[in-house]
């Protein structure tokens, strides 16, 4: 518990450093656990979609039935453009 909580003070993470500590998850379970809640999840049916966000951008696991299916990395939305 105490190596997590002094990774957590090491700065933002990046769009490359959530895809490298997400490799080879394949549920949910295993997803949260590697890196913890998302700041936005969607519902439709069975299908979630978790977003996490980094200092560079969004990555976005798509979940069906507890299995992670996708995944994409892209730009931080700009608004007001």
């Amino acid at each position: 518990m105490l190596a997590f909580v002094g990774l957590g003070g090491c700065g933002p993470r990046t769009k490359e450093d959530l895809v490298e500590r997400a490799r080879g998850v394949e549920t949910r379970p295993e997803l949260e656990k590697k890196l913890g809640r998302p700041q936005d999840i969607t519902k439709v049916g069975p299908i979630e979609t978790w977003t996490y966000r980094a200092s560079n951008g969004n990555v976005v696991f798509v979940i069906i039935a507890d299995r992670v299916t996708l995944q994409a990395a892209g730009e931080t939305e700009r608004r007001g453009r």
